[in-house]
């Protein structure tokens, strides 16, 4: 069960955490609507190059990682979105597209959009396109230590 390195690892520190199941959601906004969890307090987890290594761009679901403004404030050369083919295999014990935002699990740097600092609680994908993980961002940012950015860029509007 890809739930269980974060579950363990949460245990081992003595974290209160809300494991939440869902039927199968691809998407931060499907998964927001399925569990009834605003989108501002739903973290999505994407997956960027930064200069030329992997690390984690976590933003409310409602909203895209706006690149320039990463690079801006890291001083990067390049940031891109990676491919699926770049990060598969660094998380063999999630499903694509659902790494829970601990890139301190993963051996990479994590920045957070600082707007989900301001909620009590964080909510992310566990792993899984079935389970969700809602926990203390006090909590979060203490097993993390994540870079707090305005890295927030409003989503693409999609055309019927």
């Amino acid at each position: 069960m890809p739930l269980s390195m974060l579950r363990e690892f949460l245990d081992r520190n003595r974290i209160q955490y809300l494991v939440i199941s869902h039927s199968v959601a691809y998407t931060a906004q499907g998964i927001a609507a399925l569990t009834h969890t605003p989108g501002k307090e739903l973290a999505k987890t994407v997956m960027v190059m930064l200069d030329g290594r992997l690390a984690m761009a976590v933003v409310p679901a409602s909203f895209r990682v706006d690149l320039y403004r990463l690079k801006k404030y890291l001083g990067a050369v390049s940031v891109e979105l990676a491919s699926e083919l770049e990060f598969r295999g660094r998380f063999p014990d999630c499903e694509t597209g659902s790494m829970p935002p601990f890139g301190n699990l993963y051996g990479m740097d994590v920045f957070v959009d600082q707007s989900l600092a301001e909620d009590h609680e964080i909510a992310f994908n566990a792993g899984s396109h079935r389970e969700l993980v809602r926990m203390r961002f006090a909590d979060f940012n203490q097993l993390v230590k994540p870079v707090l950015l305005p890295l927030a860029g409003k989503a693409h509007v999609h055309a019927a």
